[in-house]
Parts: structure tokens; sequence; C-alpha cells
């Protein structure tokens, strides 16, 4: 039979104080806000709201886990409050995905999901009263995510793929020509796509180089123009590319 006069004070177990629920809380809030910033100003769905309400949430999870069952226990009664927990982890995979957006071959907001979900870590840190914890990750995650985009960034620019469409007298220009002529290694050459034009002695060439700088493309263009029987050589952009790719 169900005691209902039992507090968790008078059979011994430790609660949790009205200031203290709402330092929790709020400090969730805090550091949620601080990586949704980020995202934000990048223009992403997901932003300082989004991060906010999964850390806040996350934290009030943590909570009521540890401490929302507290009257209920006895001899006979044990709760595992990480079991909660490890449901948050799961669950927050859903609101993740649908951060996640696909075109074509190129997928965006894989990053944003990765902050929503250690966000969620970040409230159930600050639920369980790791402060020291949620904080160190807060600042290790901002650090991620604002100070190494630019190392990334820069590191793509120097390993990015090189797209060129050329227009050639037909069977004027094979791989190997093109090897021979820009110096590259064979396993640079991604895709060499030969069609020829109905009714004229003319190939469109698509050609896609591996490991090219951003700066290097312009001046590869003009090699394989220099070429004889090359008629006509573009660089296609990657902006250019997501229009096609729609």
């Amino acid at each position: 039979m169900l005691d209902y006069q039992r507090t968790p004070q008078s059979i011994g177990i430790e609660v949790l104080s009205y200031s203290d629920t709402l330092l929790r809380l709020l400090s969730a809030a805090v550091l949620g806000s601080l990586i949704g910033f980020e995202r934000e100003r990048l223009l992403w769905a997901a932003g300082i709201r989004t991060h906010m309400l999964v850390c806040v949430g996350a934290c009030l999870f943590m909570i009521v886990s540890a401490y929302g069952f507290a009257t209920v226990l006895g001899p006979n009664v044990v709760l595992d409050p990480s079991r909660v927990a490890a449901q948050v982890v799961s669950g927050i995979g859903f609101l993740g995905a649908g951060a996640i957006l696909a075109r074509g071959e190129i997928v965006k907001g894989l990053t944003t999901a990765a902050s929503i979900w250690t966000v969620a870590a970040i409230g159930l840190a600050v639920g369980g009263g790791l402060y020291f914890a949620a904080a160190i990750s807060t600042i290790v995650i901002l650090a991620i995510l604002a100070g190494v985009k630019p190392l990334e960034e820069l590191y793509r620019a120097r390993n990015q793929s090189c797209r060129l469409v050329i227009e050639t007298t037909h069977g004027a220009l094979t791989p190997d020509l093109i090897k021979k002529t820009l110096g590259v290694r064979p396993g640079q050459i991604k895709r060499f796509v030969v069609k020829p034009k109905e009714g004229t002695n003319i190939d469109q060439v698509t050609l896609i180089l591996a490991r090219v700088a951003s700066q290097e493309a312009q001046s590869i263009a003009e090699k394989i123009q220099a070429l004889p029987n090359v008629n006509q050589v573009s660089v296609v952009t990657r902006a250019e590319d997501l229009a096609f790719a729609e």
C-alpha cells in the first residue's frame, strides 16, 4: 500500500532545492545559447532557441530522472537514473536528423546535428550537477565550431576538386596528354568523359581533377587551352555545380 505522506525528507533522501533547480536550468540555457549563437550567425535553421531548448530539456530530464522519483524508493525499489540519460542520447538523434540536408552528392547540416547532440550532453551534465564538465565542454565545442572552421576551409581550398568542360577536335585530347601537360599524378584524374557532338567533329570533354588548390584552376585551364585543337575550356564553379544538381 502506498504511503501518500512519504516525502524525500522523511525517508532521508537528498532532494534538490528550488534555488539549485533554477541554477541548473538557467546554466543549461546559457551554455546552450552560446553554442546556438555560433550556429545562428551562420544562418542555420537550428539556432539559439533550438540549442537552448535542447539543453534545458535534457537538463530537466536529468533532474527528473535523478530526483523526481525519490518518494517511491524503498528496500525493494531501485531506480537507475542513467536510463533516462540513455534515452535522451538516442532520442535526440531524431532532432539532429532534421538538421541534415542532402542535395545530390552534397550533404549539409552534419555539424549542426552534431552540435545539437553535444548540447543535449551538456544539458545532462548540468542536470547532474557537473558544472565544471559542462562549462569545459562548452568551451571546447565552441573552439571546434568557430576555431577549427578556418583551418578546415584552408585545407579544402588546397585539396578540392576542379571540374573543367573542354571543347576539342575529335580524338585530340586523351588522359595521357592531360597528365603530360599538367604534370598530375594518375590518381588525380577522377573523371575523363568524352561526349561527341552530333553532326560535328567536336568532342565535349568533362575533366575532374582531385586535390587541386582553388587558385590553380584558372592556370590549369590556360595550359589546356594552349594545346593544339582545343577550342574552349570552361572552369565549372561550385555554385554552377549546385545549380546543375538542382
